[in-house]
């Protein structure tokens, strides 16, 4: 009996993450198992994961789990699951919408989706959060297109685009766009609002902090006390938002929002939620938008909106900038709907072949595929 197991796997970056793909039929049902062989595949339990295929940083410790969906509007049923670097944890609780960004050309390089001429819309349901989110992936002639001129920030060079439309964002965890019933609430004496658009989060004016909201990553990280003191605040909206105990969990997520200082919108400083991200989540910028349409919240004090005809809101992040086109219904907070949140992301694929694990971990045909 061979020493270690050999499972499929696609390595691709999307959006500004990286992480491996699986096919949800090249891995066990038992989500105990599977934990275990994601984090051996990932070289958990190490700073550097050295031991396996992980960047030794949040992202790019992630994987997607993609297989056939029985949703009726779906054609794909997407798992994300967020690898622990130093601890031998998985965490399914919340989604990633840079990892998103690769599931599309992924379902059809595996032939779960056929390409169509020009381009090729996959229908993925989310199951983190139970969503539907249209993946437009160049095809032409047939064949994906990862060459091209689009270019977004925190990602080197340029590729060609990938189109997410997210569908009925709101409410995705707690089924509520505020899901406190509140536009703003105050938490350990700070006026914050949590919003569930995409991801649940807790929005903090960064001046009420101390901070000017324009501080690097690095500075933020160094910070211990204001870490400290966003955990509190965390832990204490979580409870409020009905997620329950955020001890050891990503979500909710947090931002620090601050006046836009570069022709943009908003700017916003996006924890991961006890680090500062290097650029911005995809479904953390739709959920700082959606608090931007928000009357009366904490976002709408230091965003620039754009006035007349539609047009992008541009978050500032420590790596550049992210667009997101919400398209909006209601005009107060009691009718607010959002319809439909739309982004431009890249995806490039890096790697196909194979992730060996020990076969003490898993052994093959001793489960059942698992069901994503």
């Amino acid at each position: 009996m061979p020493n270690q197991t050999a499972i499929p796997c696609t390595i691709f970056r999307g959006g500004t993450s990286r992480g491996p793909y699986f096919l949800a039929s090249d891995l066990p049902e038992e989500r105990e198992i599977q934990d275990r062989i994601l984090t051996a595949a990932m070289g958990s339990g190490n700073e550097m994961q050295i031991n396996g295929i992980g960047g030794g940083h949040t992202l790019t410790s992630k994987v997607a789990i993609v297989g056939p969906s029985q949703h009726p509007e779906a054609d794909v049923d997407y798992l994300f699951a967020q690898v622990s670097v130093e601890e031998f944890s998985v965490d399914i609780g919340p989604s990633c919408g840079n990892i998103l960004s690769g599931v599309g050309p992924f379902a059809i390089e595996k032939g779960l989706v056929a390409a169509q001429d020009g381009e090729t819309v996959v229908r993925v349901r989310n199951v983190n959060t139970d969503s539907l989110i249209h993946v437009v992936v160049k095809t032409p002639g047939g064949v994906i297109e990862y060459e091209g001129d689009t270019v977004i920030d925190g990602v080197p060079g340029s590729g060609a685009p990938v189109i997410l439309n997210f569908l009925d964002v709101a409410g995705t965890k707690t089924g509520k766009l505020l899901p406190t019933g509140d536009v703003r609430d105050e938490i350990d004496g700070i006026e914050v609002s949590c919003v569930d658009a995409a991801v649940p989060m807790v929005l903090i004016p960064a001046k009420s902090l101390g901070k000017t909201g324009a501080e690097s990553k690095a500075e933020l990280d160094a910070d211990s006390e204001l870490l400290a003191r966003i955990e509190k605040i965390r832990r204490e909206a979580s409870l409020k938002m009905g997620l329950g105990d955020a001890a050891g969990k990503v979500i909710p997520k947090v931002a620090l929002l601050s006046e836009p200082r570069h022709g943009g919108t908003i700017t916003s400083r996006y924890f991961v939620p006890h680090n500062c991200h290097a650029s911005h989540a995809v479904t953390g910028a739709i959920c700082v938008a959606a608090c931007i349409a928000v009357p009366g919240s904490v976002a709408r004090d230091v965003a620039v909106c754009p006035e007349g005809e539609q047009k992008p809101i541009r978050i500032e992040h420590p790596s550049g900038k992210i667009d997101v086109i919400l398209e909006v219904e209601g005009e107060n907070a009691d009718n607010l709907e959002l319809k439909r949140a739309g982004l431009v992301r890249t995806a490039r694929l890096l790697f196909s072949g194979q992730i060996h694990i020990p076969a003490s971990i898993w052994a093959p045909g001793a489960t059942q595929p698992v069901e994503v």
